[in-house]
């Protein structure tokens, strides 16, 4: 008989950008075919091999929308275990410093200010997020 082995399931680093227009959040529909289809999120995505998730959410930001973003600090993190994988979600407040918003991979995107974020299905590790800038909003 063979020791009893815990096995850890290694959870996906990924990021997210909280990109402000005023008090407009930018978001984006994932694609049909996705995993989660047509769910709302803050945009970014996996982290690679040897890449810190701030250099990852330049690089993201630039790849699917054309755009360049500084990282100015962390906005929060969120742990979600969904069918496919466990997802370690990193969201950074970063603020728009060049190019052209040309949205590459996403079936939409919108600027949608703070208070109607409850209007679209997000997914869920993205929802504390929503939860949080929700909250800001109210105490300001």
């Amino acid at each position: 008989m063979q020791p009893h082995r815990e096995e850890r399931e290694q959870a996906k680093r990924v990021t997210a950008a909280i990109l402000m227009r005023g008090r407009e959040v930018f978001i984006a529909q994932r694609p049909a075919g996705d995993r989660l289809a047509l769910l709302w999120e803050f945009p970014g995505g996996a982290v690679e091999e040897g890449e810190t998730p701030e250099a990852c959410l330049m690089r993201e930001m630039h790849e699917e929308f054309g755009i360049r973003v500084e990282v100015l600090s962390l906005f929060g993190k969120s742990l979600y275990r969904y069918d496919h994988a466990l997802i370690d979600l990193w969201a950074y407040r970063v603020r728009w410093t060049g190019g052209r918003l040309r949205p590459r991979v996403h079936a939409a995107v919108a600027w949608v200010p703070v208070r109607e974020l409850d209007r679209y299905t997000f997914s869920p590790a993205d929802l504390p997020f929503v939860h949080r800038l929700r909250s800001e909003l109210d105490t300001k």
